[in-house]
């Protein structure tokens, strides 16, 4: 099984296009007679077939997955505006300071202006002594930014694809845990072929909680959901491992067409709605 040092976007051949040495060059008569023509990108899909180890650690069949990834001219920017979005998205915002008018005293005038032989001070609470306001401070900001769910998608669909040389598939264990025990995840790992210490990540539709309780004291273990699963994650990670159930929801969510998106789409949003609606009865 092949392994890499860092499964980055930065380093994945995915996101390198081949461009022209040649330049020409045209005249302004030319330019208005004759404009230049845009090249047209599309959407290409990626096949791989993955090979499906058993609980044990032995190979049982394969499978495909076939995703959606942009055009090679573009896949390294839909990539990278995803990641900014999602990690500008999690800042808060809620860093402040207060300036020399709204920090608390300093009515009074400290001392003289005269005959004191002293710096003339209209007030203690200048940015220039201890406990005095702040000069261009932070103040409360929304620092998010809107992404269109496609493009979202699509880049999400783009890491995966190029990081698929370094992907496993597994059978289901939700239920071969009957006890929380992280020594037995470990030894579960080894037997895939994975390295506790490299960073890895898990994506599996139903987690079980001896399955979290026995993950969760591995540092460089990430357990994820459909509903958890990011562009962070999947590129910060030299190993990802998914469940049958989990290709199978890529393929569905992250493999058809358009129309199929935004159905999908629908469905996810209407059963969300559902949930918080039995939640809040």
């Amino acid at each position: 099984m092949a392994t890499s040092s860092s499964l980055s976007f930065f380093s994945s051949t995915i996101f390198f296009s081949k461009t022209n040495s040649s330049t020409t060059f045209h005249s302004s008569k030319h330019l208005l007679c004759k404009p230049k023509q845009q090249q047209q990108l599309s959407i290409r899909s990626d096949a791989a077939t993955i090979p499906i180890l058993s609980f044990e650690g032995t190979e049982v069949g394969s499978t495909t997955l076939n995703l959606k990834s942009a055009p090679l001219d573009t896949a390294r920017a839909v990539v990278h505006r995803g990641l900014i979005t999602d990690l500008r998205n999690q800042r808060r915002g809620t860093a402040s300071t207060l300036t020399r008018a709204e920090v608390r005293g300093g009515g009074v005038k400290p001392y003289p202006q005269k005959k004191t032989g002293r710096a003339r001070r209209g007030s203690n609470r200048t940015p220039l002594r201890p406990g005095g306001g702040v000069v261009f401070g932070p103040k409360p900001k929304d620092w998010s930014v809107k992404i269109n769910k496609k493009e979202k998608r699509l880049a999400i669909s783009t890491a995966i694809s190029s990081a698929v040389e370094n992907a496993i598939v597994v059978e289901e264990f939700d239920d071969k845990f009957d006890k929380p025990k992280t020594k037995e995840f470990i030894e579960l790992m080894r037997r895939w072929g994975l390295d506790p210490k490299e960073k890895s990540l898990f994506l599996m539709t139903e987690v079980s909680d001896n399955v979290v309780l026995s993950s969760r004291n591995i540092g460089t273990l990430k357990m994820l959901t459909p509903r958890t699963l990011n562009l962070f994650d999947i590129l910060d990670s030299e190993k990802l491992v998914f469940t049958k159930s989990a290709v199978e929801f890529l393929n569905e969510r992250y493999g058809n067409d358009d129309n199929d998106w935004e159905e999908a789409e629908d469905e996810q949003d209407g059963g969300e709605a559902e949930e918080s609606g039995e939640s809040s009865e």
